[in-house]
């Protein structure tokens, strides 16, 4: 069996849980036997510090996306210019500007790449579709999210093979587009959902949001929960000397490493606390880097610097060695998230979570029992901090169920059993 996995670029620049699943699963799916071939659109595909694509051209590079978006007369420009577009300095240059552009702006040109052969971006798809049809002839193509969705029509006009989609957090892009293109790449998103054959959430509470915001029938979307690569992650001590709280995701408001860090002022006023230290990893881009700064003052100002550590490297030897360095794991995002990659990296390492009820959070401390769900933060963490013995019975608990339940290779055969119920 072939299969093409169709991802969006990322420079590997801050925490990217969509990047990650991508590169782990293509991987997996190998060493299990099927034939994979991952295409990159927009930028080349860097995780953890390391180009994994293979050697693949970048299709709607994201220099000339955004031309062909601004100006018409590079809709119609020559091959020879667009290949200039995407040399890999060119994008590599781009790469560096990932992650500071805001979704709030990016309206029309989301809704043109959703509009698929009718947006602006035209000739791109063309290309990408009879590079498919002429080299690679696969048995199933695949879709990392949903805004890639304006590719699955023409996708299945032209190579007859059946369209996967997977779905994970598009609602946090789309949402923030400003009006009335919101709404717009809404409806694009729900006129383009026959052109999918199968739909894959990364968790039912996604599942669930998803159906009823695209009015897409539940029978339609399976349900696999990420799984990560296990090797590697050896077990945290958690003697709490010193007590350590831990944060690893992207450095932003939108994930509440502000709460957090509020979270912990509060909790060094606790007597049995006044020993702990903050460790935060997971990167930063553009206006995020001034709103780290800003809280790397506030720290100052309360006397706190030298007990908060923020850490750079966050690639996949030292985000380990960063959870086995921990007792209590927390990204406060209020919203919560489709699945949150982080809970089962911690878990990994035996480090137990406290997270917000929100999201598909609840269905992953159900599921792995290794960690809370809080309303209030500050006392949910001070009462697990504040109490060894239940802190490293999640801990345990929550390290037993990935190390169980949510392998990369566990994720890989489910995602296989799709493939062959679609595959005639």
């Amino acid at each position: 069996m072939k299969v093409v996995h169709i991802v969006p670029g990322s420079g590997g620049t801050f925490y990217c849980q969509n990047c990650m699943r991508d590169a782990a699963l293509v991987q997996a799916l190998r060493r299990q036997g099927v034939d994979v071939v991952m295409v990159p659109m927009y930028l080349p595909m860097f995780v953890d510090g390391s180009p994994v694509q293979d050697h693949t051209p970048v299709f709607f590079g994201g220099i000339n996306v955004w031309l062909q978006q601004q100006i018409p007369l590079f809709r119609k420009t020559p091959r020879w210019l667009d290949q200039w577009l995407d040399s890999k300095w060119m994008l590599r240059r781009a790469a560096q500007m990932e992650g500071t552009t805001s979704a709030a702006g990016l309206g029309k040109m989301t809704l043109s790449m959703l509009e698929g052969s009718d947006g602006n971006q035209r000739k791109e798809v063309v290309r990408l579709v009879q590079w498919l049809a002429e080299n690679e002839k696969p048995d199933v193509v695949q879709l990392s999210n949903a805004l890639l969705i304006g590719l699955a029509g023409e996708i299945k006009a032209a190579l007859n093979v059946p369209v996967v989609c997977m779905l994970q957090d598009e609602d946090e892009w789309l949402d923030k587009i400003n009006p009335p293109f919101n709404q717009s790449c809404w409806q694009a998103i729900a006129a383009r959902c026959k052109d999918v054959d199968r739909f894959i959430s990364v968790s039912r509470w996604f599942a669930d949001r998803m159906s009823a915001r695209l009015k897409i029938a539940r029978d339609k979307i399976d349900v696999v929960h990420i799984g990560i690569d296990l090797n590697g992650y050896e077990p945290a001590a958690l003697d709490l000397n010193p007590p350590v709280l831990g944060y690893l995701s992207r450095m932003s408001p939108a994930q509440g490493f502000d709460r957090l860090v509020d979270a912990f002022i509060e909790l060094k006023k606790v007597p049995e606390l006044k020993n702990l230290k903050l460790r935060a990893t997971g990167g930063a881009v553009g206006t995020n880097k001034t709103f780290v700064a800003g809280l790397q003052k506030k720290l100052a100002a309360c006397g706190l610097a030298d007990d908060a550590e923020f850490i750079e490297d966050f690639s996949r030897e030292n985000r380990q060695a960063f959870l086995k360095s921990l007792s209590v794991m927390c990204v406060p995002v209020e919203q919560g998230e489709a699945f949150g990659t982080f809970i089962i990296e911690a878990l990994a390492a035996g480090v137990p979570v406290v997270q917000p009820d929100a999201g598909a959070f609840p269905e992953l401390i159900e599921a792995t029992g290794g960690g809370v769900i809080y309303h209030d933060l500050v006392s949910a963490l001070r009462e697990l901090l504040t109490n060894p013995e239940e802190l490293r019975r999640l801990g345990q608990q929550g390290r037993t169920a990935v190390m169980k339940n949510f392998s990369v290779e566990t994720m890989a055969q489910k995602m296989v059993s799709v493939y062959k119920g679609l595959v005639k």
